[in-house]
């Protein structure tokens, strides 16, 4: 049974509500111990340790009382985020700087707040974007400036339409493929204690969501794409930019990290761009890294192909 906390203000769709949730700040430590490290490997195995690209977003995770939980998973709104009343809720992309890698046994600071509250026409339904900015740092000073933006959907009125693979975009080289199995998704669910249901669901993902199957998280395919890149490359990742463009569906056939200049990104089987990513890196340039170097790093990793 599910309960939404007394303490909460409403839903709203009123503009003025939602926007004096801007400047609205939370703050969050933790310490960066051996079981953080353990439970993002075995899902990764980057072999990088502390230092692995997206164990960030494993940590200061929520995790409410369950009959706190609403029907699709998601926590009740209204505490650090503001209470929008757009029932599904999607990680729409981001940024992030690197200054200093994680270290184990790190004391962690999160700092966040409420950057913007924008409402938007889509192509069929009215929108909401949160940004929030994360500051995270350690005993030695900062170490990853990121931007988080949050978009916040009407119901599902019928089957999600995926869009047609786009026949003039340039091909990039596939840097790997990934199977994004369903254990995959449950384990990465379960790692950041994300109860969302369309990532594990597959009867409430496609009967109540319209997804043609479960969906694979956002700041997973962000992750495998920073690792793809920086695990093996001979400079640090310095900024990394993404949006989802595409759900990503799971199931059998393998998804792509594809790369081209300094652009990477996931690509399914029918050739359609989830998510787009833009990097800089220290010193050295896409063009130097190979295949051979990231493919046998990633989860469900499988020989590289052409697209």
């Amino acid at each position: 049974m599910s309960a939404a906390s007394p303490s909460l203000p409403a839903a709203s769709d009123d503009p003025a509500v939602l926007r004096q949730w801007i400047g609205r700040r939370e703050e969050a430590t933790c310490t960066l111990d051996e079981a953080a490290v353990a439970g993002f490997e075995a899902i990764f195995a980057t072999g990088q340790g502390a230092g692995a690209l997206g164990l960030h977003w494993t940590l200061f995770t929520p995790c409410p009382p369950l009959a706190m939980l609403g029907p699709d998973g998601h926590p009740p709104r209204g505490g650090f985020l503001p209470p929008v009343s757009l029932p599904r809720r999607m990680w729409a992309g981001g940024a992030l700087e690197f200054h200093d890698a994680l270290r184990l046994g790190d004391a962690l600071t999160r700092r966040s707040v409420i950057r913007d509250v924008v409402f938007k026409q889509g192509r069929s339904s009215a929108l909401v974007f949160v940004t929030v900015e994360h500051e995270l740092t350690t005993g030695r000073g900062p170490a990853i400036s990121e931007r988080q933006d949050i978009v916040y959907r009407p119901a599902a009125t019928g089957p999600v339409s995926l869009p047609p693979a786009d026949p003039d975009r340039a091909r990039g080289e596939v840097l790997a493929q990934i199977e994004p199995s369903a254990p995959l998704l449950f384990r990465y669910s379960a790692l950041t204690c994300n109860a969302h249901r369309i990532h594990y669901d597959l009867p409430y993902a496609m009967q109540e969501e319209g997804y043609p199957g479960l969906v694979v998280h956002g700041p997973m395919q962000a992750s495998v794409l920073m690792q793809a890149i920086a695990r093996k490359s001979d400079a640090p990742l310095r900024r990394f930019s993404y949006r989802g463009l595409c759900p990503l569906i799971g199931g059998a056939a393998p998804f792509s990290i594809c790369a081209r200049g300094g652009e990477v990104w996931t690509e399914d089987e029918a050739g359609r761009v989830c998510m787009l990513a833009q990097i800089t890196l220290a010193q050295v340039s896409l063009a130097q890294v190979s295949p051979a170097q990231v493919n046998e790093a990633l989860p469900g990793a499988q020989p590289e192909g052409g697209r």
